[in-house]
């Protein structure tokens, strides 16, 4: 039996994972940073 299919969809899954996690913590980065912005400079 062949296990590479098994590795790459495995690689794929962390990949995939890893890349929507860094997205979605970039854009809370910018609601944050933004929220921040709009309180310093009295937008709030």
């Amino acid at each position: 039996m062949n296990h590479w299919p098994f590795i790459t969809a495995a690689y794929l899954v962390v990949l995939v994972g890893t890349v929507g996690i860094a997205a979605l913590s970039y854009a809370a980065m910018r609601r944050a940073e933004a929220a921040a912005e709009a309180l310093r400079s009295g937008r709030a």
